[in-house]
């Protein structure tokens, strides 16, 4: 899909024709419009499929005539029903006329400044737009790890009234997209290091201010990932522990109980051998059934009493 954006008198437009100065938003395009877009603006098909490859790495390179942009942005995937994070890359392409962007789906980084919810915002401003997105992207992710940070404590509550394998897997969902979320927030922060080398980006002062501003945040996401990543880590490990110390209560539990139970089987069973009853105790006895009875009773009951001094029970 191609959709064409212009700032007039301060506010943004959509356009049906690309004019110089315009915004070209490529959301998963089609090998017709790629083609298109290549041909018009003289540029590598490669480098507008490249962003459509969710494995490609962040890296700037700049050709003749137009400069490439990739980073990784926050992206919400949904399995089983529920939301998970993962990161998508997403390309941003300075040529002569114009700034292009390419991105696989929809993304909120994007629809803010489509919305015109972003301020002074001109689209023929390529180095201020290009920072403002990538300020929007660091935002984003700080913003969509607070969301996984309070997932993770609805999980926790959870696995102490139910300690079922749904939560710890939920858990290491959370884990691996602060994994991935880590991974790519590091690979920005290269792309951000090298943006700040480049002429074009001091010769303003307030854009290099704002770069600075981009690295800050990055560099805050990336610490609160590492942090929520640890705690969720720990969070793992312990109800990992606890599980296992409660199965391992529960054995000890019923091995204790089998113990005791197997002593009133045991002289039931030496009374039930085939041989002469007169070698029998009690055999003669019209009470021999429930004396033998209670001495069974008898022995679980001491054996019993001896396991609960010991904290069997």
């Amino acid at each position: 899909m191609i959709q064409i954006f212009m700032t007039e008198e301060g506010t943004i437009h959509q356009k049906d024709e690309i004019q110089p100065g315009a915004w070209i938003a490529l959301t998963n395009p089609t090998a017709t419009e790629i083609l298109e877009i290549s041909e018009t603006y003289k540029i590598d098909p490669d480098h507008l499929r490249a962003p459509l490859d969710e494995e490609e790495r962040s890296r700037i390179e700049v050709e003749e005539g137009y400069s490439l942009i990739l980073v990784d942005i926050p992206s919400i995937e949904e399995r089983s029903g529920k939301d998970w994070y993962i990161t998508i890359p997403l390309g941003i392409i300075t040529a002569e006329q114009c700034i292009i962007t390419v991105c696989l789906e929809e993304t909120p980084i994007l629809t803010a400044f489509m919305d015109g919810r972003v301020k002074e915002f001109y689209t023929y401003m390529k180095t201020r737009f290009i920072l403002q997105i990538l300020y929007k992207n660091a935002s984003q992710y700080l913003q969509y790890l607070r969301v996984i940070d309070k997932k993770s404590d609805i999980v926790e509550r959870k696995l102490h009234q139910s300690q079922k394998n749904q939560e710890l897997i939920e858990l290491l969902e959370l884990e691996k997209s602060l994994v991935y979320f880590t991974t790519s927030l590091r690979s920005n922060e290269v792309v951000f290091e090298k943006l700040l080398k480049i002429e074009k980006i001091k010769k303003y002062p307030e854009d290099t201010e704002l770069l600075e501003d981009v690295i800050i945040e990055n560099k805050q996401a990336i610490e609160m990932a590492n942090i929520y990543s640890g705690i969720l880590s720990g969070t793992m490990d312990a109800f990992a522990s606890v599980i296992s110390n409660n199965l391992n209560i529960v054995m000890k539990f019923l091995a204790t109980i089998t113990i005791v139970m197997s002593i009133p089987t045991m002289v039931a069973s030496f009374y039930g051998m085939n041989v002469n009853s007169a070698g029998m105790p009690f055999a003669n006895s019209i009470y021999g059934f429930w004396i033998v009875l209670g001495v069974a009773g008898l022995f679980s009951l001491a054996v019993a009493l001896i396991f609960s001094k010991k904290d069997l029970f």
